[in-house]
């Protein structure tokens, strides 16, 4: 009977998932802009979880999302969001890991896309619930624009690293 083969993180990859978690971190404590209407901010948080899907796949992506997230609102003082962030920013990385790290660009595109959508929607769900759907349509273009730029700032960085290091990355 074939066992079944299971990727494991490295020592050298759980310390650079751990780096980007707090780089992701403190980046976006020092970019936060307060969105009154919503309860939230706009930060670049998005960015560091497309690097590691992009980089780790979709495990990597999960970590750094659903890590980042969870601590930016409690280091904010947004703690209504916590469980939130982690659930829909990990799964923001998830999907984006998933369909994205195959380093195809195209496919990539696509994999930042949905999980664009994937964030949008869920911070749409958290703020209804949370508030009203109002609050949670109001969050709709400021999440938008908080996902376009992390997707569009974690492309080039992607592929300077993959570039600069290339697949030793992940020994």
């Amino acid at each position: 009977m074939a066992q079944k083969q299971t990727t494991r993180f490295t020592t050298k990859t759980v310390t650079t998932l751990g780096i980007l978690i707090a780089v992701t971190v403190v980046i976006s404590l020092f970019f936060h802009i307060p969105v009154p209407g919503t309860q939230g901010y706009i930060n670049l948080c998005d960015a560091g979880i497309f690097i590691a899907a992009l980089t780790f796949g979709r495990r990597g992506g999960a970590i750094v999302g659903g890590a980042s997230g969870l601590l930016l609102d409690l280091l904010l003082g947004y703690t209504q969001y916590m469980v939130f962030s982690l659930i829909v920013h990990g799964l923001e990385g998830w999907v984006a890991g998933q369909f994205g790290a195959d380093q195809r660009k195209g496919r990539q595109a696509i994999a930042l896309g949905a999980a664009c959508l994937v964030m949008v929607v869920g911070y749409f769900i958290s703020d209804s619930l949370l508030y009203t759907v109002q609050t949670g349509l109001v969050g709709i273009p400021t999440n938008a624009f908080q996902a376009a730029v992390g997707a569009l700032i974690a492309g080039p960085v992607v592929a300077r690293i993959k570039h600069h290091v290339g697949p030793e990355l992940n020994a």
